[in-house]
């Protein structure tokens, strides 16, 4: 089934007027092996509105800029989003030891944020990556997860779309320009994204490159691809059906992007079947992961969130 709520409600529903958009402002602390990691917070709009604390978290090589299209919708209908880096990504220090880029350390990392940032409880936004630390923080501290909320990701993941991410990860990192950085993701990813045009190429690279000395760079550290390694038919692929399966008590909205190669259709309808209460989502003419831009999905996420606690 697809969740598409936009009904108007008194208290910042899809019909009411929109409060002003809140500034974003960057938060940071301190991991428990001495890196600065940072956050982008969206407080909300009108403290009137106040709903549940919303937590984004980005696929592996991604960072916060990914959800500020989302952020500021959910900021003014009273939600505050905060929308943390990874080390390694974004806002955050890179590490010299690569092997702390691991799910283990980037997990500590979420827990020493939810707590210098004051997040008791939230729901929880995870794109593909972030949806799997999603899973893992419902599991290991359901108290903190109000709900959740994955984005092209499941218990599943297709081997086809882990070798293509592993393909691409930490390679042909510098662009001489915004042009050509867009240019670079049109070439690698119409496939998965066929009705962007270039404005949409242009502003999909403003989330991904940032500006440096020499250029532009994606912004993450490209030490990333170590993690990854070779991906082949002989890889033991990760499996989190346990994890989901004891999660099934958190209210959940999962979203597919109907041309993904990470979350299958198959696995998406089962995730449905298996967790009581599930809204599913899915976003046409995307692949992994959407994008968060259009309204329809905008909508669904805010609807899923104002109506928890």
């Amino acid at each position: 089934m697809t969740d598409e709520r936009g009904d108007a409600t008194p208290d910042g529903g899809a019909g009411a007027k929109a409060a002003p958009p809140s500034r974003p402002q960057q938060e940071t602390w301190p991991s428990n092996d001495g890196l600065e990691l940072s956050a982008t917070v969206w407080p909300p709009s009108s403290a009137a509105l106040r709903k549940p604390d919303v937590l984004c978290l980005a696929g592996l090589s991604r960072n916060a800029r990914d959800f500020g299209a989302l952020a500021e919708t959910l900021a003014a209908r009273g939600h505050r989003v905060v929308a943390m880096d990874y080390r390694g990504r974004g806002g955050s220090g890179r590490h010299p030891d690569w092997r702390t880029y691991s799910i283990e350390q980037e997990a500590a990392d979420i827990d020493a944020g939810l707590d210098a940032l004051g997040l008791a409880r939230a729901v929880v936004v995870g794109t593909s990556r972030g949806g799997l630390h999603g899973m893992l923080l419902a599991w290991r501290a359901p108290q903190r997860v109000a709900g959740l909320v994955l984005n092209d990701i499941g218990p599943t993941i297709e081997r086809a779309g882990l070798r293509r991410l592993s393909g691409a990860i930490g390679r042909r990192m510098a662009a001489r320009d915004w042009n050509e950085a867009a240019e670079r993701l049109k070439d690698a990813l119409s496939g998965q994204f066929p009705a962007l045009d270039n404005a949409g190429w242009r502003r999909f690279a403003g989330q991904l490159y940032s500006e440096a000395a020499e250029g532009l760079l994606l912004d993450y550290d490209a030490r990333l691809a170590n993690t990854l390694g070779e991906i082949d038919e002989e890889t033991e692929m990760p499996d989190f059906r346990p994890v989901f399966e004891a999660i099934s008590a958190v209210p959940l909205l999962a979203i597919r992007g109907a041309l993904s190669d990470i979350l299958s259709a198959e696995t998406f309808a089962a995730m449905g079947e298996r967790h009581p209460g599930a809204r599913l989502h899915v976003v046409a003419d995307e692949g992994h992961a959407p994008l968060l831009w259009d309204v329809p999905t905008q909508e669904a996420i805010a609807g899923f969130a104002s109506d928890l606690r």
